[in-house]
């Protein structure tokens, strides 16, 4: 096996997002620090021609009979097999997840006679218990089974659950070739290895999904609450999401200042004060009444010199097309300034399709924050439409998506993600718009946001520049506090 060339791959993967760390909900109940999600290979072509060469050449050290069958396991396996069918010149079969109601009936498609052999093919394995269910179904038609192949081993208990059916577990990567791969190329921290180590240790499962040992203190080590800016940099697939992490932790603020002005000298004068506090600057360019060429280079230059980012707080919601007008064109011509973005989910990944387009020949790294729920009392955002902007962020567009605005810890469990927090005040309470305000430690602490958002909090101080280092002070101690708590 060429060795170079599986290290490279195990890189890839864990650029694409399809390896990734956080605290995560397994099928078996528990929660786990890495998920692997190979369902997104599909949208890489070179990723699956890579993994169906490797596969190809495993098969081939095996010394397989030509005329065995290759089955993968549903679904996402059987890519990889029809690859590794064509490449290999194997003869391939298709178990289904259920027998079909018409027709021929059949549970397993293909050409094949009892006592014929088949290979399985597998793209992750933890407890081994989805190759057993299609191993149980080609025995019932006589098929032969002795060995799977599999492109990930979790080393959770599949290989030996497997074997005890006499089913011969192969891997091209286990989770801990991986983990090592990540820690040689400096993308994990020796930290991350260790935590992921005792949690294969402490939580092995046998094929029905009882535990043979769990420490649910281990699983968890990994939570992007108790986990800092620097360790988490190096999860981040969006590259913004990556520079911020970074000017966060060497600013030390977790600030974001809403700049809700509405001439260019109310919140330049404004920005001059408190832009050593913050990390990012949110606007609003649409209520600025003097909004100018020559405001917006001033503002760049006061980014640059007191080293923050800049949000435009537009909060897109239109089709792909229109909103990749209103970030180009018109009056704001937003994408010639803005670092980050806010954008609803709901029309969907079309929305983040047509910003990306925009920036095809952009120099700059630029990302967005996707609106998962809100902060103003009798909002019509469900759990289920946060579940699914989640699942945008981290499945479909990671590389563009820096982070997620939010109120719930629960949400953004991938370390790479940041979560950003609106309605911070060090009075607690409610408007008379019924925006609701939190206070900086509950804020950080309870409802796990990485940056916050302080609009009048500082806007109607006296004193701004003296209350905007207040506001980073608390932030900042709270996060500190928040990383002891949850850092096991």
């Amino acid at each position: 096996m060429d060795q170079a060339k599986l290290k490279k791959l195990g890189l890839r993967l864990f650029e694409i997002n399809a390896f990734k760390f956080g605290d995560f909900q397994m099928k078996v109940g528990i929660n786990s620090p890495v998920y692997f999600d190979l369902r997104v290979i599909v949208s890489y072509p070179d990723v699956m021609d890579t993994i169906a060469d490797l596969l190809t050449e495993f098969i081939k050290t095996m010394k397989v009979d030509t005329g065995v069958h290759l089955c993968g396991v549903p679904y996402t396996a059987l890519p990889i097999a029809t690859l590794i069918s064509v490449k290999a010149n194997q003869p391939m079969l298709i178990r289904r997840k259920e027998t079909k109601n018409y027709g021929t009936k059949k549970l397993i498609e293909g050409k094949f006679s009892a006592g014929d052999k088949c290979l399985i093919i597998e793209d992750v394995v933890t407890s081994g218990s989805s190759i057993l269910d299609t191993v149980n179904d080609l025995r019932s038609e006589g098929l032969v089974v002795t060995d799977a192949i599999v492109v990930v081993d979790r080393e959770q208990g599949g290989a030996k659950n497997t074997e005890e059916k006499g089913v011969k577990m192969h891997s091209l990567f286990t989770l801990s070739y991986l983990l090592n791969t990540l820690l040689e190329a400096g993308r994990i921290e020796e930290k991350t290895v260790q935590s992921v180590a005792r949690y294969i240790e402490s939580a092995q499962i046998r094929s029905d999904g009882s535990f043979i040992k769990q420490d649910v203190k281990v699983v968890n080590s990994l939570n992007r609450l108790g986990m800092t800016f620097e360790t988490r940099a190096a999860f981040a697939v969006c590259p913004i999401a990556r520079e911020l992490m970074k000017l966060i932790a060497s600013k030390k603020t977790t600030l974001c200042l809403a700049a809700d002005l509405s001439t260019s000298d109310e919140i330049l004068n404004l920005v001059e004060k408190a832009g050593p506090y913050i990390c990012i600057l949110k606007t609003h360019a649409d209520i600025v009444d003097d909004y100018s060429e020559a405001f917006i280079k001033s503002l760049q230059s006061l980014a640059e010199k007191h080293n923050f980012m800049i949000m435009e707080d537009r909060k897109f919601a239109d089709i792909g097309s229109t909103v990749a007008l209103q970030y180009s064109n018109g009056p704001f011509r937003i994408a010639d300034w803005a670092d980050l973005v806010t954008v609803h989910s709901l029309p969907g990944q079309g929305i983040l399709k047509g910003l990306r387009m925009v920036l095809n020949n952009c120099t700059q790294p630029k990302g967005a924050f996707l609106l998962a729920e809100m902060s103003s009392q009798g909002n019509l955002v469900s759990p289920q439409y946060s579940a699914a902007t989640i699942k945008m962020a981290t499945e479909t567009d990671a590389e563009f998506v820096a982070g997620i605005v939010c109120q719930s810890p629960g949400l953004v469990t991938f370390p790479g993600l940041l979560q950003l927090t609106p309605g911070v005040k060090i009075e607690q309470g409610v408007d008379e718009l019924d925006q609701q305000y939190s206070t900086p430690e509950y804020v950080v602490s309870e409802k796990g946001a990485d940056i916050c958002v302080v609009g009048r909090g500082i806007l109607n101080s006296k004193n701004p520049e003296h209350t905007a280092k207040l506001y980073r002070d608390r932030l900042w101690e709270a996060y500190c506090v928040r990383i002891l708590k949850y850092d096991v």
